[in-house]
């Protein structure tokens, strides 16, 4: 998206009243009238259209910048797809109720929200995706915090600090990768010049997540062992249902595409469900699109177990087409190019030129919900800032992952925002006050700016 040329140069006044509005529009439809996102993003899409008519652009030029906006999402789309299709063969082939059923072994009740935090950052170190983790091993927790009664959006809120943890860290990481590439930093670099940031945040989430985190009683151990009789009673718990998680970790090593690992995990999941259930062809290939449907008769295992598809992600899919559609219409109306140069002409010192980069990151991810062209477009706009303060490209990477990557799952209307929505079922303003290492990221790099610790000067 960062490649469409804008047709107009607006005027910094103007950029900024749509910006605003835009973010007003957005914001109070979700949050004052509990509009799904969908319905305000189309009315900025609207208002964008009206503005640069009034500007005597062409409605074919408005529309050419709506589609390639739109197409900058294809790979994601297809990438969600494939992980609705996971996660429905993953059910069907008894993985998911698995990890579950071995969750409840092995994790108690104390320090559970520390625990779901410390463990989807280790599978998301392994894996190096937020959103492999999410739908994966995500699913399985939240499993586990209804069982036993426990808060959904501080369950939800630990899911995706550790998930995004190990997306910002993990060498397998795109975004890592991406932020490194960029700024012309050594990815292993990149990595540890990033522990100075993470490892305190980490710290104090993992201290949040403990406090946090409940006593046993007696009621939630017995509710928690009659959920456990009633996975057995599917019929699914066995030891080789976890070799779909072995292949998908073992190919992600291997650095075979996300896409690829996606499908050939799910492939595995399928050919190892017919081992303990009759299915058809033409029943898996339902349950691929639509989802499986759980029926036990019991109601807890039911509402858990009945998910995943195609036709889960559609509302996914949809909200990610019309925010990136949107971001295309502000790339070509000229509002983000017109936004960032000002901002970047008027940093002076090296705290400003640190507080700036990290806002626009931010505002990025607010604005178009897109992780990755916030990571770009920080990196492009501030290169040349770093350089004239005597900043390493370095502590412009950093900064570009503790307020891009790990600030979009915090965005209702952004790509990550939704998806882990759709997934686990929690409102992204429900478990945003419980993502505290998400919170924390951005806090700590802005802090360190202005203190001048941790930086590397050229």
């Amino acid at each position: 998206m960062h490649t469409i040329k804008p047709v107009m140069k607006p005027k910094f006044w103007e950029a900024m009243i749509i910006t605003i509005s835009i973010f007003l529009l957005i914001s109070i439809s979700i949050i004052q009238f509990e509009s799904v996102p969908h319905i305000p993003i189309l009315l900025s899409i609207l208002l964008l259209i009206l503005y640069g008519l009034m500007k005597n652009i062409t409605y074919r030029q408005l529309e050419k910048g709506l589609v390639e906006g739109a197409g900058a999402g294809m790979s994601a789309i297809f990438l969600f797809f494939f992980i609705g299709m996971l996660i429905s063969s993953w059910m069907i082939s008894g993985t998911i109720p698995t990890l579950i059923y071995t969750g409840f072994t092995l994790i108690s009740m104390t320090f559970f929200f520390a625990i779901v935090f410390i463990v989807t950052s280790l599978i998301g170190l392994s894996v190096g995706s937020s959103l492999t983790t999410v739908a994966t091993i995500g699913v399985a927790f939240i499993g586990m915090a209804t069982a036993m009664d426990l808060s959904l959006a501080i369950t939800a809120g630990a899911i995706v600090s550790g998930a995004f943890f190990g997306d910002k860290m993990s060498p397998l990481s795109d975004t890592t990768n991406l932020s490194s590439s960029i700024v012309g930093v050594d990815l292993f670099e990149h990595i540890r010049n990033m522990g100075w940031t993470t490892i305190p945040a980490f710290a104090l989430t993992l201290i949040l997540f403990s406090v946090l985190s409940p006593r046993a009683t007696v009621g939630t151990a017995q509710s928690v062992n009659e959920f456990k009789e009633g996975l057995l009673a599917t019929g699914m718990i066995h030891w080789y249902t976890v070799i779909p998680l072995l292949v998908l970790v073992v190919l992600t090593f291997l650095k075979v595409p996300a896409l690829m690992t996606l499908a050939i995990s799910s492939i595995s999941a399928i050919a190892i469900s017919f081992f303990h259930q009759v299915s058809t062809t033409s029943a898996i290939f339902n349950v691929l699109f639509s989802g499986y449907v759980s029926t036990t008769g019991i109601g807890e295992i039911d509402r858990l177990l009945s998910r995943g598809g195609m036709e889960s992600m559609m509302f996914t899919v949809a909200l990610v087409l019309l925010a990136l559609s949107m971001g295309g219409l502000l790339f070509t109306l000229g509002i983000v190019q017109c936004l960032l140069t000002k901002v970047e002409r008027a940093l002076k010192k090296v705290s400003s030129v640190i507080a700036a980069s990290a806002l626009t990151a931010i505002g990025i991810n607010i604005l178009i919900g897109e992780q990755y062209l916030s990571i770009l477009l920080t990196g492009q706009a501030f290169k040349e800032p770093y350089d004239k303060v005597g900043l390493a490209g370095k502590n412009l990477s950093r900064v570009m992952e503790d307020a891009g990557t790990v600030v979009n799952p915090l965005v209702p209307w952004s790509v990550c925002g939704i998806f882990v929505t759709g997934v686990i079922g929690v409102p992204t303003l429900e478990y945003l006050p419980f993502a505290f290492f998400c919170l924390l990221s951005p806090v700590l790099t802005v802090i360190f700016g202005f203190t001048g610790k941790t930086l590397t000067f050229n």
